[in-house]
């Protein structure tokens, strides 16, 4: 799936604030994980980003709320959201929508909206993230809840990135065109601890 205009993503004003960008949203996988010695088959199905950049962050912006989902009727998207420092959404920000043929659709900023329902403060960070959301793609049919299967998916990369930040995995419920639907989903939040521009 390539985001964006052909797989060249605008994430603020100027040419230099853009991405490289696609997909690949329903990979097939199998594996084992190991648990008190013991292994156990999985199967499922991953989400791969690939995105590559100069420098995708404006100077205005201080981080961004990502989100892939992956509906079980086989429909699923990726919406964007790049934060101002004063707490305005830059109109760059957008998504896309994959059909189960694999055929995509540009979302703008104005298709969709994504509302925060609650949050929660890091114990050992005391940085604050939301961990829920409605998310409406009224021009889909889309009006889903975003849930964190947990809230403590904080990420401390002090001695590596020097990067703090929440990513996650998500269940998603709602309805899709007014019929009832369940999905999964993965979220990332970016510049809550502090602005992310001059190192993204």
């Amino acid at each position: 799936a390539l985001h964006g205009q052909n797989g060249y993503s605008q994430k603020g004003t100027g040419a230099d604030h853009a991405s490289m960008y696609y997909s690949l949203t329903r990979m097939k996988t199998s594996g084992t994980l190991w648990r008190d010695g013991q292994p156990i088959p999985v199967t499922g199905e991953s989400w791969m980003d690939h995105e590559f950049s100069t420098d995708s962050l404006a100077p205005d912006e201080v981080g961004w709320d990502w989100f892939s989902i992956q509906l079980a009727n086989g429909e699923e998207f990726m919406l964007y959201r790049m934060r101002r420092a004063d707490g305005s959404i830059d109109p760059h920000s957008s998504g896309t929508w994959v059909g189960p043929d694999g055929v995509t659709a540009h979302l703008p900023l104005t298709d969709y909206e994504i509302e925060e329902r609650a949050t929660w403060t890091s114990p050992d960070t005391k940085i604050t993230y939301p961990v829920r959301w409605q998310v409406r793609i009224p021009t889909r049919g889309v009006d889903v809840e975003v849930i964190p299967v947990m809230p403590d998916q904080e990420l401390s990369t002090e001695k590596s990135t020097g990067v703090t930040y929440w990513e996650g995995a998500s269940d998603v419920r709602g309805t899709l065109r007014g019929q009832p639907v369940s999905g999964r989903g993965y979220v990332e939040l970016t510049g809550y601890g502090g602005s992310l521009a001059g190192r993204a």
